[in-house]
């Protein structure tokens, strides 16, 4: 037998970042020479922004930095707050916005919760489930103007009931950020339903359908291999969350952002490989790592026995 290769059918870009992309890649084709501006990486995958710096992507930390004059910037699936757009606005530049759909759909739920929470003078709160600085948390907070309690775990969570930050005697309702795992959303919305009494308590299921499917769906794919690759870059959020879960499940999980991080060590000559990785993750990339683990096995197995 021979160590054989899988890529999970179901890594790979999500709908928002494919869109970002496609709407990326269109702009500075129609527009050769020009340069587009992301506020922020349009995908946590540096192999990934390097193809797209080529084309002329530039990557920016926000809109107080000095562009050309009549800019085209970009907003990233992600989302912006209200405030990026009124200074695109007042600066005179184009915006593309490539906010995912999804993403909207929750700001909007957002903006409506809160209007009604305190159209008849309630002190009811909203939470938000979240990684504190993350560009969609914080997009969502500016669509109530920073009046939102932001919880990344069940600790932080337990401390601000204790707190009084969180006021159990008032409406609360929950949200979560799209790309959150289901299962710590569950975990919080138990503690809330816990200390809140019945009737104070609303929860919105707002987590991604995309994302929440692949956790059960990775889960699988991790424990029917022997060995796992799973590849995202070192600034995604996601790719944390989906390694760690593979991870759980499978031991012999590796973590790498490229192909030339592989380690021969990593694979038997019998074992079988899955190669997977976050939704920021292109599958170009996916299939170079499975050819190369492919070719280290093919170069081991060229020494002969005694090389194993």
């Amino acid at each position: 037998m021979a160590i054989s290769v899988e890529i999970d059918k179901q890594s790979g870009f999500c709908g928002g970042v494919i869109r970002a992309i496609s709407l990326a890649e269109k702009y500075l084709s129609d527009n050769p020479g020009k340069r587009l501006y992301s506020i922020g990486a349009i995908v946590h995958n540096d192999a990934e922004l390097k193809r797209l710096e080529s084309e002329g992507l530039v990557t920016i930390v926000s809109l107080s930095e000095r562009l050309t004059k009549g800019a085209t910037v970009l907003i990233r699936a992600h989302g912006e707050p209200k405030e990026t757009y009124e200074l695109a606005s007042r600066k005179g530049y184009s915006v593309i916005d490539c906010t995912c759909p999804v993403v909207l759909r929750l700001q909007k739920r957002i903006r409506d919760t809160y209007s009604r929470l305190h159209s008849n003078g309630s002190d009811g709160q909203i939470i938000i489930f979240g990684k504190i600085g993350h560009a969609e948390v914080i997009g969502l907070v500016s669509q109530v103007g920073g009046d939102a309690v932001v919880i990344e775990n069940k600790e932080m969570l337990l401390d601000a009931i204790r707190s009084g930050r969180i006021d159990v005697k008032e409406p609360v309702e929950v949200f979560s950020q799209t790309t959150k795992s289901p299962d710590e959303y569950r975990e919080i919305c138990g503690i809330l339903r816990c200390a809140i009494p019945e009737g104070l308590l609303t929860v919105h299921n707002t987590i991604c359908s995309q994302v929440a499917s692949r956790y059960s769906q990775l889960s699988a794919f991790a424990v029917s291999h022997d060995v796992i690759v799973f590849v995202s870059g070192k600034d995604s959020s996601n790719g944390r969350v989906l390694f760690n879960l593979c991870k759980s499940f499978n031991p012999k999980t590796h973590s790498i952002d490229s192909a030339d991080a592989l380690d021969p060590l990593w694979f038997g000559p019998d074992d079988k490989v899955g190669i997977c990785g976050a939704t920021s993750t292109p599958k170009w990339l996916l299939s170079k790592v499975a050819k190369v683990v492919l070719d280290l096995n093919q170069q081991a197995s060229s020494y002969g026995p005694s090389c194993q």
